[in-house]
């Protein structure tokens, strides 16, 4: 019997499952699809996600695998005009190590966060998929498509929009379908276009984007499935793909590798724990594209859920696992109004507006005491030079509670997830029942 059986291996699942492994939790991570995901998605990582792949331990993986975004070109009939960059290019600083959004395709995230998994001892198991499940006081039985049954003390719902968890428990995605289009997302090899900028054709008012991936020889298309012609969504193959990009922008196209269709919808679960059953991703969330969050808050729901998990499994008190809930419901519903504006103006602004630095946790009710050196409980803890050189976050990454403490006689009580817990000047020796580390401020 595993602690915890995950469904779904794509950011959440990943994450979530790091989370656990880290702190030794028996886990089970199960994935329908025969293969790991092989597309450029959700090629989009924020600022604040950047920070929580620093404290996962594969920033130089995702250093290494990406790129600022590039500038964008407009083409309208022979004549192009370079305009603003899609992405900030702002100087790190101390205090902000990753101030700009940085752009990795998503199964090149995935693979960094598999290897990272492996590393940890843990691993997926592919082809194996989620048929139904039954949960009691004590656990959740499920029923796996390999004729498997498996028990576990919780289950959670990684497995993505057409969730088998989420239906299983009888929740639905409310909200609503921004229009009645669909768009189409494709990586593809396309020769004589200058891989410098992101490109942008414009006909009739629908839009055609080619970007440029990272180290690749790819490009990522993205456009209403409309402009590519074709007999509707259901009738886009790679060949009228590649006929209707030719069409818009008079380049040919040499080879599609990936494509999927998608809406256009802002919805939610109003709620993500059933029990001892919860959902993480795009189980509990589905997004437009624009403002590139989708993936950024799964991963950040899985980085929220996985130490308050494994706490309660060591004892630690439900409250910490009922706060998962209440704090990133409302995370997801800023996020979805966000996004649904977004995608109804047609905007391309990123910058503070979308790069997440701002998400925190002030009305949590596990968010204690008063501000203090510029913070407030709840917030997310900016990086910092201690007085031996080393970085703060670097002794973040131990995954248990910390308590820095300040001259003046301050006490921060940090999360494993660092986010501020309590501003005080009491002295903590445990946090949930575990130990805390202790870190000298200036």
């Amino acid at each position: 019997m595993s602690e915890v059986l995950i469904a779904g291996a794509g950011p959440a699942g990943l994450t979530l499952a790091i989370e656990l492994a880290r702190r030794g939790v028996a886990f089970r991570l199960i994935d329908i699809a025969a293969a790991p995901f092989a597309g450029s998605r959700g090629k989009g990582l924020q600022p604040r996600t950047l920070e929580i792949l620093d404290h996962l331990g594969v920033s130089a993986q995702i250093a290494a695998a990406g790129a600022l975004y590039p500038f964008l070109r407009l083409h309208i009939g022979p004549l192009s005009f370079r305009r603003g960059s899609l992405g900030t290019h702002h100087a790190p600083t101390v205090a902000r190590p990753y101030p700009n959004l940085w752009m990795v395709p998503q199964s090149r995230t995935e693979a960094i966060l598999r290897n990272r998994l492996a590393e940890l001892g843990g691993g997926v198991e592919q082809g194996v998929g989620l048929a139904g499940f039954a949960q009691d006081d004590t656990g959740v039985t499920a029923s796996l498509t390999n004729g498997e049954t498996a028990r576990s003390s919780y289950l959670i719902g990684c497995d993505g929009g057409r969730s088998v968890v989420r239906a299983g428990l009888g929740l639905e995605l409310k909200g609503q379908t921004l229009d009645s289009h669909s768009s189409i997302v494709a990586d593809l090899e396309i020769a004589r276009l200058s891989r410098r900028d992101w490109h942008l054709w414009i006909r009739r008012g629908m839009r055609l984007h080619l970007c440029p991936l990272p180290h690749t020889q790819l490009f990522q298309l993205q456009a209403p499935a409309a402009m590519l012609g074709g007999a509707g969504p259901d009738g886009l193959t790679a060949d009228t793909i590649a006929a209707g990009i030719e069409r818009v922008t008079g380049h040919r196209v040499g080879r599609v590798v990936w494509h999927s269709v998608y809406g256009h919808n802002a919805r939610a679960v109003d709620r993500l724990r059933v029990g001892r059953v919860l959902l993480a991703g795009d189980a509990a969330h589905i997004h437009p594209p624009a403002g590139g969050q989708g993936l950024n808050t799964s991963l950040q729901d899985a980085w929220n859920l996985g130490w308050k998990l494994a706490w309660v499994l060591r004892g630690g008190p439900q409250a910490l696992l009922d706060s998962y809930e209440s704090e990133r419901l409302p995370a997801a519903a800023r996020v979805l109004a966000l996004t649904g504006q977004l995608h109804r103006s047609g905007s391309h602004k990123r910058g503070a507006l979308t790069n997440q630095l701002d998400q925190n946790y002030r009305d949590s009710a596990v968010s204690q005491g008063a501000p203090a050196h510029g913070l407030a409980p709840g917030d997310h803890l900016p990086d910092a030079r201690l007085r031996d050189g080393t970085r703060l976050y670097d002794a973040l990454r131990a995954p248990h509670a910390h308590q820095l403490e300040y001259r003046d006689g301050t006490r921060i009580l940090v999360r494993p997830d660092s986010y501020i817990a309590r501003i005080s000047r009491d002295d903590t020796a445990e946090y949930a029942g575990a130990p805390v580390g202790r870190i000298i401020m200036d």
